[in-house]
């Protein structure tokens, strides 16, 4: 018997119709973003690195941080459409969890195992970096800290602004059928650019867990806060600025990024 239109979301009711263990959901998600982490971590260090080849291409500085930034979602992006990602739903994210839980897409208890297990997956993924040794010592191996001047508050909001547009792109793609199967690859545009301009502040994390994967492998804990803080309230003002009364409503139909295959909203 399928549950009533009013129940929490169909992601639940997938679940136990493909009848697949949850906590193989959370193993999904940690190995995800411990790959998102690796790869796109290594993007960070292999372009923008002083000591990297890539620094004699002589690339001006926005230039590189663009590309590491369309290498970071570009990486967010397989790992999304593999059998891992639609596994999970691919949130790899923190601020991504809250803004599906506060638009009532999973539960609480569903939530709080998919932060915990991007937190391990980032730390693991990070923990990998390490093996560029030298080369990612300039850029402390992708961790996160604020511009020296900045202060806290700007720093919170620029990453609060990061996260909104991040979230704002994600659920006006996912609500809508015929956009749906191309949000993955909204994360290279929207990085690549976002980096270019936003990174020389704050790095651009709007991941909490993108930021403690470094932060715990380096020692980095510099305003580690803001990484935490910016993303939540950014996840918060665009789940409160898609519900504004009087427009379209933008309700994304899962707490998925890519559908699963036995999905009603697979496409």
């Amino acid at each position: 018997m399928s549950r009533p239109r009013a129940s929490l979301s169909r992601w639940h009711d997938l679940e136990r119709a493909a009848c697949r263990d949850s906590w193989s959901l959370y193993a999904a998600e940690a190995i995800g973003t411990a790959l998102l982490l690796v790869g796109g971590l290594s993007a960070v260090v292999l372009v923008t690195s002083p000591q990297s080849p890539v620094a004699a291409l002589g690339l001006p500085s926005w230039v590189a941080r663009g590309v590491a930034g369309g290498l970071f979602g570009l990486t967010g992006a397989l790992v999304t459409i593999s059998p891992m990602g639609r596994h999970s739903g691919a949130h790899l994210n923190p601020a991504m969890t809250l803004a599906f839980l506060l638009r009532k897409r999973i539960s609480l208890s569903h939530a709080a195992f998919y932060v915990l297990a991007q937190c391990l997956g980032a730390v693991v993924g990070a923990a990998v970096i390490l093996l560029w040794g030298g080369i990612g010592t300039p850029v402390r191996f992708g961790a996160t800290v604020p511009a020296p001047g900045l202060r806290p508050t700007l720093a919170t909001a620029l990453e609060a602004m990061a996260t909104v547009v991040l979230v704002g792109v994600v659920f006006t793609f996912l609500a809508h059928a015929r956009l749906r199967a191309l949000t993955p690859w909204t994360m290279p545009v929207m990085y690549a650019v976002m980096v270019a301009v936003e990174a020389p502040w704050t790095g651009t994390s709007t991941n909490p867990a993108r930021s403690l994967g470094p932060a715990v492998v380096t020692d980095t804990w510099t305003l580690f806060w803001v990484y935490v803080v910016g993303p939540a309230l950014g996840a918060v003002v665009a789940v409160a600025a898609v519900a504004l009364p009087g427009r379209h409503t933008v309700r994304p139909a899962e707490a998925r990024i890519a559908a699963h295959p036995a999905s009603p909203h697979h496409s």
